[in-house]
């Protein structure tokens, strides 16, 4: 059975309000979970001490026994301490400039030198 530790949405209608659960990957967002671990309240403001409430006990045991938690909580659970965030990898591929912006570096390149060529003679 593949653990995730994930939020499912309860609330109403444009006022929503997250249970952090414990739950078979298999199963629907808001339906049956193993254990409610938190709770996260995106109403409140970042600063106030209910917006996250995190059972960190449980959820070092649940990712000890292998659950896996979704990308928005490990974010949340690396900002508690309760994990290290994974390293995300430089950006090495650049985009290459479209076909007139090539042509026109290309011929101020040989302009370039060319005027270099005739100052040096």
């Amino acid at each position: 059975m593949a653990l995730k530790i994930r939020l499912a949405r309860g609330g109403a209608k444009k006022a929503p309000y997250y249970r952090v659960v414990v739950a078979d990957a298999r199963c629907p967002r808001d339906g049956r979970f193993i254990e409610k671990v938190g709770t996260y309240n995106p109403l409140l403001p970042s600063d106030h001490d209910q917006r996250i409430t995190l059972n960190e006990e449980r959820i070092k045991h649940w990712l000890s026994v292998g659950a896996q938690p979704t990308d928005r909580l490990v974010r949340v659970f690396a900002a508690k301490g309760l994990i290290a965030l994974p390293a995300r990898p430089e950006q090495t591929k650049q985009p290459k400039p479209k076909a007139k912006a090539q042509q026109r570096a290309k011929d101020a390149a040989e302009r370039a030198a060319a005027a270099a060529a005739e100052a040096g003679e």
